[in-house]
């Protein structure tokens, strides 16, 4: 054991020896059924992933469920197998809402969204998946559904600058009509809170929604949502690599905020291209 897991085995999402290729096992089937007939999946680009470790750079769709992560799960799983691990960052406030899901997803790959734990995971060889945009992006109004929207957060560049790993882009559509966010009022929920309105659970939600969609109908705050049956399209984009690797690099604001700029905009391009194919 490592002296980043050794130091941090008592906190949730802090090991990479939790993932359990048995509890995958036992998913596949369930998720196999979704990808085939509930979700009608279709995707393509998968020979753009080489054979080293990669990070994995998606786009989040859906609210809570996120059908196209889980999916995109499914595919790495069915195409690549159990012997090729790849972790996905997990945002820490999933173990404050519900520990036993969160348990849950670890045993599937699911680690603890920190520079050192994604920094672990690619050093021990395996590639890693993430979605920078969050809550942000989860749950993003329907009216920004063909937008990339990242929040502005680019640790997943330093991220790859330091680890001098390949960027590949993974984006999808569809899965954002599963539900109908409408708009967000976190900021008038903020201020309530500031006036002391206390937040649920004590845990601050960071965005508060309201969206259509089942089992609620109307829905205020982000809730755990049942996704509608519709058609899901993922596409895994061509790599992308910049000029100039490593500490200095990453430590660069500019050079960092060029690279970002870089993948929002290619990510943009690509997922414009997937919109027009599949209304065409």
């Amino acid at each position: 054991m490592s002296e980043l897991q050794a130091q941090y085995t008592t906190k949730p999402g802090w090991s990479l020896d939790k993932r359990d290729r048995n509890s995958i096992k036992s998913l596949m089937p369930i998720w196999s059924l979704l990808y085939h007939y509930y979700f009608r999946v279709q995707t393509s680009g998968w020979h753009h992933i080489p054979d080293e470790k990669v990070l994995l750079v998606g786009t989040h769709n859906g609210g809570l469920a996120a059908p196209d992560m889980i999916m995109m799960m499914y595919d790495w799983f069915h195409r690549f197998g159990l012997e090729r691990p790849v972790y996905g960052l997990m945002h820490p406030k999933v173990w404050q809402v519900s520990p036993e899901l969160a348990e849950l997803v670890v045993k599937v790959g699911a680690i603890a969204a920190h520079p050192k734990m994604a920094s672990a995971a690619l050093r021990s060889g395996a590639s890693v998946l993430v979605y920078p945009g969050g809550a942000q992006d989860v749950f993003r109004p329907y009216s920004m559904r063909h937008q990339i929207h990242f929040a502005g957060r680019q640790g997943f560049i330093k991220l790859a600058l330091r680890e001098k790993v390949p960027i590949i882009p993974v984006i999808s559509t569809g899965a954002h009509d599963t539900l109908f966010v409408l708009t967000d009022l976190y900021p008038l929920f903020k201020q309530l809170h500031q006036w002391g309105m206390p937040w649920l659970m004590g845990i601050d939600p960071e965005l508060f929604p309201i969206y259509l969609g089942l089992p609620w109908g109307l829905s205020i705050g982000p809730l755990p949502n049942i996704p509608l049956p519709v058609t899901i399209h993922t596409r895994v984009c061509r790599a992308i690599a910049f000029p100039e690797y490593g500490e200095a690099a990453a430590s660069d604001r500019a050079y960092v905020n060029t690279c970002y700029q870089m993948v929002v905009n290619q990510m943009q391009q690509e997922l414009d291209a997937l919109v027009k194919e599949t209304q065409a």
